[in-house]
């Protein structure tokens, strides 16, 4: 009779603990976090920190539900649609005026988010959100000219060397208008926020000059990595991971300047769990957390304690830290007028299909 009542009991607390195991996955918290792709955050590949299985720990009621976008344009299209819904997403300064604009973003608790007091002053009251109200600055970085140097011999200095015929065919473009159309209105001596119509169709019709290899994006990293291109725009950071493949590569801020980018954390307007999202951004402002991601991603950090803690080569690289001068060259994209961004839309439409 007992070793029956033992089996049964042994039965019993198996099916248990299976039944426990199921409920315990089902009643945990999905937290759907938007990121950029190109592993944008620290992944645990190598002997890198797993961020997300870090926060997984930290708060074990929460699952994150990862996924990537190629560009704020493919970001905000899907979003628009009313396809997916998502707590936590991380577009670029410009994109969020627009979201801000159009009501698609929540206004953060604070009191969630203690560590947005490491943020240095120069990433707070920006332009896309003058109040800090809606977001907390992630990473920042600036747009340049990368390169092959075994066969770009002299230093670019202005984003002219895209169009020069000697590299016909072996130069790489964004494949977003914003950026691409961005560099044609640096290329022509115009702010990279006109709203003049007709400098924008000016820049358009730069653009259908150039001989171009093709329009990519995260593409141009394995491109230029493998010799199958040599040169492209792309962000100052992944000039550093490059050039652990191909120390050929190099990098160059035009003389004309470019755009200081910063991408930041939001909650999207209808989140379920926008308390959980607040305690995501803050971990994220954590400094082991973030200090992780910057060096993980190659990009700058907006956070001071995690800025003191990088080693000295990180904190002296003019392509991660540019100087003054280089800075005060940059513009930050805004969120230009409807009849703007319609025309660029149009714009980019003609461009493409050649």
């Amino acid at each position: 009779m007992k070793r029956i009542i033992s089996v049964f009991t042994v039965v019993f607390l198996l099916l248990s603990s299976l039944s426990l195991a199921g409920c315990g996955d089902s009643d945990k918290i999905v937290l759907k976090v938007y990121n950029w792709g190109g592993d944008y955050i620290s992944t645990g590949e190598g002997d890198t920190l797993d961020t997300i299985a870090e926060f997984e720990k930290a708060y074990p009621h929460i699952k994150v539900e990862y996924t990537t976008f190629a560009s704020n344009e493919e970001m905000y299209a899907k979003l628009q649609s009313g396809s997916a819904q998502y707590d936590v997403i991380i577009p670029s300064d410009y994109m969020i005026a627009r979201m801000i604009e159009e009501n698609m973003v929540e206004q953060l608790d604070f009191s969630n988010i203690p560590n947005y007091a490491d943020v240095m002053e120069q990433y707070k009251n920006l332009p896309f959100d003058p109040n800090n109200i809606y977001s907390v600055p992630y990473i920042w970085g600036t747009v340049g000219i990368i390169y092959d140097s075994s066969v770009v011999k002299d230093v670019p200095t202005s984003w002219d060397v895209l169009w020069d015929p000697q590299y016909a065919d072996q130069v790489l473009m964004f494949d977003n208008p914003r950026d691409a159309l961005g560099i044609a209105m640096k290329k022509l001596g115009y702010s990279q926020n006109s709203t003049n119509a007709y400098e924008w169709q000016e820049a358009a019709e730069e653009l259908k000059k150039q001989k171009w290899q093709a329009y990519l994006m995260d593409e141009i990293l394995d491109k230029m990595e493998n010799g199958e291109a040599v040169m492209a725009p792309y962000y100052a950071g992944d000039t550093l991971l490059i050039q652990e493949e191909n120390p050929n590569i190099a990098f160059a801020m035009p003389e004309e300047g470019s755009n200081l980018f910063v991408d930041s954390m939001v909650v999207q307007k209808g989140s379920a769990h926008k308390t959980e999202a607040e305690q995501f951004i803050n971990f994220m402002c954590e400094t082991r957390i973030a200090k992780a991601n910057v060096e993980m991603i190659s990009y700058s950090t907006p956070l001071q304690s995690v800025y003191d803690e990088l080693e000295p080569e990180w904190k002296n690289s003019k392509i991660l830290y540019p100087d003054r001068e280089a800075l005060d060259r940059c513009e930050s994209f805004v969120h230009l007028p409807a009849d703007i961004n319609a025309l660029i839309q149009s714009l980019w439409l003609e461009i493409k299909a050649g």
